[in-house]
């Protein structure tokens, strides 16, 4: 059984949630993130923005929950998928809440300037320090 992915992700604001299709054989329907599955993905503010990009950045993790509920026919009413908290699996926080930095989406808040020690040392390292 081979699943389709259409590159159509989208926001509907009627619903809240990010969208995007799925297809096996003659199936052809809809998978449904609602927002508040995001908070886990997005430091701050959860706006649709955010929240698409955040769906690209695990978009394999909600491709695989769409098939796994697609599978066992697990079908909201009309007929399409929809992808609850409970769907992902309990290992997946936000980075804060695993503590890394690099998966995390930026809020685009900004930050203090770095000393001039803090500069001589981020280019000796050859990276931004935090500050």
């Amino acid at each position: 059984m081979f699943f389709r992915f259409p590159e159509d992700a989208r926001w509907n604001e009627d619903r809240q949630a990010v969208e995007f299709g799925i297809g096996v054989g003659e199936y052809q329907g809809v998978v449904r993130v609602p927002r508040q599955v995001f908070r886990r993905f997005i430091d701050g503010g959860v706006t649709p923005e955010r929240c698409l990009e955040a769906y690209h950045l695990q978009r394999t993790r909600f491709e695989l929950v769409g098939e796994r509920k697609l599978r066992s026919r697990q079908l909201a009413d009309d007929g399409n998928v929809e992808i609850n908290g409970r769907d992902l699996p309990p290992n997946t926080k936000s980075s804060s809440e695993r503590g890394s930095p690099h998966a995390r989406i930026d809020d685009h808040r900004a930050r203090p300037p770095l000393s001039d020690a803090a500069q001589a040392r981020s280019r000796l390292r050859g990276r931004p320090e935090d500050a």
